[in-house]
């Protein structure tokens, strides 16, 4: 019999996951819909049905590994746990909430490691844990990932950009190039939709999981499940503002230059997985995006839009712990 508690962390986990389709789904597809080669009805039925199949076929390892490690779960009392699970749900979800309703990409991965460190620093000043049981050296990886992954993009979008320029549209006939990288743009995408579904979901499941009590076992197919279906559901009914803002307002994008930016994030995502290094996919596409944008000329990127973006990137951290610290502390008087 599953407890009040634990209900209501599954409940808040399906409102992370429709929030993770709502904010991030600009991810795979915002370049796409930038483009011009998908439209937006197209965009939300296919990433929808990536990202669900990608979450509950290859979800289940980054599950059982979210938050990255920051909190020693398995040292606290699991009622405390599941109302920390419960108070960092809620408090990434009303965060991203907040950011989507503004039009803002921001990391729903930062999101919830932020408010799972609220929970762990909550859990501190109540002395179930000590304040070195934190993995700060994980936070830091975090941090500097912040700068490392957009940076990176950037320069990888750029580079590949300028090479198809030069080696390419430069050459020939531009109208024909760009109708063949029309159809490689949409593949790219829908590789980088199926790896976020899998890689993404667990910034709601995790803590469904920790919840739960599944810690350093496999995470039911049922709770992937969840986190697909809110995802799906993200996207279809509040997807389309940020992918407004990715796929229009930073930089004006071609076929060629949605290409460049897709790879790129796949490219930069895909390394740093291998490197075993925490990187956001929001971070790195908006990166490649003013890289594709950059190689037209600093006039070509809507620096205002940029600046807005990178504020809330700063800020996500901070207010995700804070609401998680005050939501964990008014739970464990009331629960």
């Amino acid at each position: 019999m599953l407890s009040l508690i634990v209900i209501l962390a599954i409940i808040a986990g399906l409102y992370m996951a429709w929030n993770i389709g709502a904010n991030d789904a600009a991810n795979s597809m915002a370049t796409s819909y930038g483009s011009g080669a998908l439209t937006l009805k197209q965009i939300i039925f296919i990433a929808a049905l990536l990202e669900f199949f990608g979450a509950v076929l290859a979800g289940h390892r980054v599950t059982s590994t979210i938050a990255k490690g920051i909190v020693p779960i398995q040292l606290i009392d699991q009622h405390l746990v599941a109302i920390g699970a419960l108070a960092a749900l809620l408090s990434a979800g009303f965060w991203i909430t907040l950011s989507t309703y503004y039009h803002l990409p921001i990391s729903t991965s930062h999101s919830i490691v932020g408010a799972m460190l609220g929970f762990g620093l909550a859990a501190v000043s109540q002395g179930y844990i000590e304040l070195s049981d934190i993995k700060w050296i994980v936070m830091a990886k975090i941090i500097a990932s912040w700068v490392i992954s957009p940076l990176f993009g950037a320069f990888m979008a750029f580079l590949i950009f300028t090479i198809i320029k030069i080696t390419m549209l430069d050459r020939y006939r531009v109208d024909k190039i760009e109708h063949v990288f029309r159809y490689l743009q949409v593949l790219t995408a829908c590789y980088v939709a199926f790896a976020h579904g899998s890689n993404d979901v667990a910034n709601a499941t995790g803590p469904i999981a920790a919840a739960l009590g599944f810690l350093g076992q496999e995470t039911p197919v049922w709770v992937l499940a969840i986190g697909g279906l809110g995802i799906a559901f993200g996207i279809a009914t509040w997807g389309y503002r940020v992918i407004e803002t990715v796929g229009k307002k930073i930089t004006e994008l071609t076929y060629t230059r949605g290409f460049s930016a897709e790879f790129a994030t796949a490219t930069t995502v895909l390394s740093a997985s291998m490197l075993g290094m925490p990187i956001s996919t929001t971070h790195t596409l908006v990166g490649s995006v003013i890289g594709v944008g950059l190689a037209g000329g600093i006039a070509s990127v809507d620096l205002s839009v940029v600046r807005k973006i990178i504020i809330s990137w700063l800020v996500t951290v901070p207010v995700a712990a804070g609401l998680s610290i005050a939501l964990y502390t008014v739970m464990v008087i009331a629960l």
